[in-house]
């Protein structure tokens, strides 16, 4: 599948989680109270250690933190909640009465996001946590080699213009002969490739970007950009052109002179490889054409294979009532 379906992954199923940990019952009773006000669901520990074994247990979506606590203090909790790889993107927020620049300076150096002193104000302490869960689901979430948006955000995208009907425009971006590439250069040159293809999908989306306008990284080399329909063929075409102006800087002197290499494919046998260019399957739903994630995915697969048989870069459109090959771009 080129993108997970929605019975495979949903976004959101249960209300964000945090975990309290204060010594203070009255305090944790009051936290609990304005953040359930708020729609969290809310999990207490009285220590440090307890909160440790809870996160054994269960990953919440943020940690709120006092510091002055027996058996454990909040420094050392902290310490060890970043000790853990399994929490390297979890928020955790010192609020606690010691409000010294010693302590803040403490607090953030154990690997704490934000530190806020007691007496506290209620929204802005609800401000804090929705931003800091916002953030940290978007780094959990994010593809490690580009920090563009994975799956899980895309889906996100996708289903949320086809919920509200709006017309959008959806183009997969694939490279061809990427493997051999790869192969003959080595892995990090590959995601050189990789990362020219981002830095170019991203500067050209962000040129008259409009709110509706989306870039998101499936993996490996694929891509996805999310626009409106006025917009999606010209982004195509200009991600082609800066994309060949381009790729062949990534090239020794001898190659671009040939215009490939020459690699043993799967059967043992010299094969040549042209150099790597772009696939573009572009899908338009103007009046509710797309209806879920596994048509988009049919579609997709099917330009994709159409345009894998023309070389060089190209643009492969859904027009519905017929096929069309939009070549743009160098045949390299």
């Amino acid at each position: 599948m080129i993108l997970s379906t929605p019975e495979r992954y949903r976004v959101n199923e249960r209300p964000d989680r945090i975990l309290v940990v204060e010594d203070d019952q009255n305090i944790r009773k009051i936290l609990s109270i304005q953040l359930e006000g708020a729609g969290y669901e809310v999990i207490t520990a009285e220590d440090g250690q307890i909160a440790l074994d809870i996160l054994q247990q269960v990953t919440p979506d943020l940690v709120l933190l006092d510091v002055m606590m027996p058996v454990m203090d909040g420094f050392t909790t902290c310490r060890m909640i970043r000790a853990d790889r399994r929490h390297a993107h979890l928020p955790v927020i010192f609020l606690t009465a010691k409000s010294g620049p010693e302590s803040r300076v403490e607090g953030l150096m154990e690997g704490a996001n934000d530190y806020i002193a007691k007496p506290y104000s209620q929204d802005e302490l609800l401000a804090r946590i929705k931003n800091f869960i916002t953030w940290s689901r978007a780094q959990r979430h994010s593809n490690p080699l580009t920090g563009l948006p994975g799956n899980p955000s895309i889906e996100k995208e996708v289903e949320a213009r086809i919920r509200d009907g709006r017309a959008f425009s959806f183009l997969y971006f694939d490279l061809d002969n990427f493997k051999a590439f790869n192969d003959y250069y080595s892995y990090m040159a590959g995601d050189g490739m990789i990362r020219l293809l981002a830095r170019v999908l991203q500067e050209v989306v962000s040129e008259g970007a409009g709110p509706d306008d989306f870039v998101g990284h499936v993996g490996g080399d694929d891509f996805v950009a999310i626009s409106t329909p006025d917009r999606s063929r010209d982004i195509a075409a200009e991600v082609i052109a800066r994309f060949d102006g381009e790729v062949l800087e990534h090239y020794r002197q001898d190659d671009r002179d040939r215009g490939y290499v020459v690699i043993q494919n799967r059967r043992g046998e010299l094969e040549k490889f042209p150099v790597v260019s772009v696939t573009i399957a572009l899908i338009e739903s103007i009046d509710g054409e797309i209806t879920h994630l596994a048509q988009l995915n049919d579609l997709v697969a099917d330009l994709k294979k159409l345009g894998k048989r023309e070389p060089g870069s190209v643009m492969v459109e859904d027009r519905r009532s017929s096929d069309a090959l939009d070549r743009t771009g160098s045949e390299g």
